[in-house]
């Protein structure tokens, strides 16, 4: 039975060493070989002397290389912290002297690319290169040693520190409603729980094929591993520029499970879907925001022996709740119940339990639910806090996530959701700081004031918005937005930009996001 993170791929490997457990771009690893390979990866971070809990950061794209150095720090008694790829080098440099990494694992060009940012990065010790291209040079005196991939594994360590399933494993950083993106901080415990928890929901089994298109660094990209290998599946890791590359990749691969954001899967609904697609998805599942219903029912015919699995979770707790796929027809717009191992409350703001249909807070109770915030106390006394006292074990120190989202409960016991309480942008299946989007467009030095939000879209789920006074009259908003390109990841870059002489405020003298939101609201249609 697996306790740790990497017990989900070594338990596997002792009880099928042979199956196939990991397929990335013209690379296949057996359990027994992607075992060895994490355990060499493990060997050359306790090579580095690390001390448990090390940080250790991973900046790759989906690849084998990226899946062993999060198995292998995991197995080193390391935290490892995997970095979306498709992030700038200042939100990378960021997320790195935030959680004082002491080792990054990542590619020659990208080390180019951080080559100015490194410098802050005062408690990086260690780069190490996976592939063996010349390094870049250096802008400054670097202050790490660079290693190289292929010497891993090859030096004496020493063993690794003991490490229980309460420890922590993992930081996943996830943007806030103030400012930069957030680090959450995962046990061991809630890693494997959750891992077994999906798998049991969606009955995966050691024949199942799962298609991982989401980023590593994502919770329900994440999930795409630990669900396989707790049940001897196999994944199939895919960074695609098309969604017609998906399709042909479930095809070739004989997919049987694929999990997605609405984006993605509004645009898989208007392609043509092959016989043998459609003949070996068993299952799909959808989290990062509401399906909308005109993309359910166009999946819905183009799938029709599929199971649909509508989720919602929060990455402070994994997973909360899915929706049955025999309850689609009756409950389109639910939430479903909770999730294996987890209790979900609606209660009102003085903590008593809402009656049916009665709007209130969502509060998760569980094995799911995180550890915190990374070096934000008061951030993670906020949203983590003792259940309600009638939810309360006796004498037990618990934690529960108050999630800040209203939702309300039927009588036969489904949510639907209400409305998000603070101010973060759900786009793309990523929860986006209009903060951090308002500090890009005013270092631009075309605006004096911004404020960034969210407006209804029917692709993105909410497209951002932008609404800004100029500096002077010779400010061009086609120049801030490259500004904007330059600095975000694409799904951070704004919509929808527009000049005001004012932006309005509300009583208390902040801006007033609600009316702007109300003002634009239709900026992209009727949903």
């Amino acid at each position: 039975m697996a306790l740790l993170f990497n017990d989900l791929l070594t338990t596997t490997a002792l009880r099928t060493p042979d199956a196939l457990a990991l397929t990335a771009r013209q690379q296949t690893y057996s359990y027994a070989a992607l075992a060895m390979a994490v355990q060499r990866a493990a060997q050359g971070l306790l090579a580095l002397s690390i001390e448990s809990q090390t940080r250790v950061a991973i900046y790759l794209p989906k690849q084998g290389e990226t899946v062993v150095a999060l198995f292998g720090a995991a197995q080193a008694g390391a935290v490892f912290v995997p970095i979306n790829p498709i992030l700038k080098p200042p939100q990378v440099a960021h997320i790195l002297c935030d959680c004082n990494a002491r080792v990054l694992i990542t590619s020659t060009d990208r080390l180019g690319m951080l080559a100015t940012v490194l410098n802050n990065c005062g408690e990086l010790q260690h780069v190490i290169l996976i592939d063996e291209l010349p390094l870049p040079s250096p802008i400054g005196q670097p202050h790490f040693v660079v290693h190289r991939w292929r010497d891993f594994g090859n030096s004496v360590a020493s063993q690794s520190s003991r490490v229980v399933d309460k420890d922590m494993a993992a930081i996943l950083y996830t943007s806030g409603s103030t400012g930069k993106p957030k680090g959450v901080m995962l046990s061991h415990r809630n890693l494997v729980v959750g891992a077994t928890s999906v798998a049991q929901y969606l009955d995966n089994c050691a024949s199942d094929r799962l298609l991982a298109v989401l980023p590593l660094s994502f919770d329900y990209g994440l999930s795409q591993l630990t669900t396989a290998f707790s049940v001897g599946a196999s994944v199939v890791l895919l960074d695609h520029l098309f969604a017609r590359d998906v399709i042909a990749a479930i095809a070739s691969e004989a997919i049987t499970g694929l999990a997605a954001v609405p984006p993605l899967w509004s645009q898989l609904a208007d392609l043509p879907w092959p016989e043998r697609a459609v003949s070996s998805l068993r299952y799909i599942t959808n989290s990062g925001g509401a399906m909308p219903r005109s993309v359910l029912s166009k999946l819905r015919g183009s799938l029709p022996r599929t199971r649909v699995f509508l989720m919602y979770g929060l990455t402070e707790a994994f997973r909360a709740t899915y929706l049955p796929p025999e309850e689609l027809d009756r409950r389109p717009d639910s939430m479903g119940k909770a999730i294996p191992n987890v209790e979900v409350l609606v209660v009102r703001p003085n903590g008593s339990l809402c009656d049916a249909e009665e709007p209130g807070e969502l509060v998760q109770r569980g094995s799911l639910v995180a550890l915190g915030y990374w070096n934000l106390p008061e951030a993670t006394a906020h949203r983590f806090r003792p259940p309600p006292d009638h939810a309360r074990d006796i004498g037990v120190n618990e934690t529960a996530v108050w999630s800040g989202d209203t939702v309300r409960r039927d009588a036969g016991g489904f949510l639907y959701f209400v409305a998000r309480r603070d101010e973060t942008i759900k786009t793309s299946g990523y929860r986006v700081s209009p903060t951090e989007i308002e500090e890009v467009v005013l270092a631009s030095g075309y605006a004096r004031e911004a404020v960034a939000f969210g407006v209804p879209h029917p692709i993105l789920g909410h497209a951002i918005a932008v609404v800004a006074t100029p500096t002077d009259a010779r400010a061009n908003i086609e120049n801030a937005l490259d500004y904007c390109k330059q600095q975000l990841p694409a799904y951070m870059v704004p919509a929808h930009f527009e000049w005001r002489t004012h932006l309005p405020r509300n009583a208390n003298g902040k801006y007033d996001r609600a009316l702007l939101i109300a003002e634009l609201r239709g900026l992209f249609g009727t949903l």
